[in-house]
């Protein structure tokens, strides 16, 4: 489309806004062929949109049902898709002795290069479940925005990391973290309670 200067700004809702102005009939200066395959594609766009959002809500309804998830749940920055992940795949976390055995079979971790009593942490091992740490760490980039905008309403810790270290490595810090309140919900059965001092 770009080569008939028709060019969309990024993002999903630009997208979506244009899918749905084509399909409603609003005419695009395109030859005859090429608005045919434009019209097809906006279609399968919309009714994939309506499809994904079918199945979020029928997630969001699973999610107040199963207790485990629910509890996961009052964690800032868990949803329901991560929780039922989490729940998914690690039931109730009594197979991992505490937190920091969570977070490392995450891969969330940094790897320790240490030498000669100098300590030395370096990248996150990105050995453990892939699919549940991005979401942690999209959780937790998501939130940086909250916290950017509002820090004396979160846990003082989240504040004091983004004051040091740049964006993409914090919430990588705030996914360990959160994993750890994760294992610590899972194993004593209770929800998390937010800390602000």
């Amino acid at each position: 489309m770009a080569e008939f200067g028709i060019i969309l700004p990024q993002g999903v809702y630009h997208a979506l806004k244009f899918a749905k102005n084509s399909v409603d009939g609003e005419p695009l200066n395109l030859p005859q062929d090429a608005q045919e395959v434009v019209f097809d594609l906006c279609e399968q766009l919309l009714f994939l949109h309506a499809k994904i959002l079918r199945h979020t809500r029928h997630m969001a309804q699973i999610a107040k049902r199963e207790k485990r998830v629910a509890l996961l749940r009052t964690i800032p920055g868990v949803g329901p898709i991560t929780a039922s992940a989490i729940v998914a795949t690690v039931g109730s976390g009594k197979q991992f002795k505490n937190g920091r055995e969570f977070a490392a079979w995450l891969g969330l971790t940094p790897l320790n290069r240490s030498s000669g009593g100098k300590e030395r942490l370096g990248h996150i091992s990105k050995m453990g479940d892939q699919y549940i740490r991005r979401l942690l760490v999209l959780g937790m980039t998501s939130r940086i925005r909250s916290i950017k905008a509002e820090p004396e309403r979160f846990d003082p810790w989240f504040a004091d990391i983004l004051s040091r270290k740049p964006s993409r490595v914090a919430a990588v810090a705030m996914a360990n973290k959160t994993a750890r309140m994760i294992w610590a919900v899972l194993t004593r059965n209770a929800p998390y309670n937010v800390r602000t001092t």
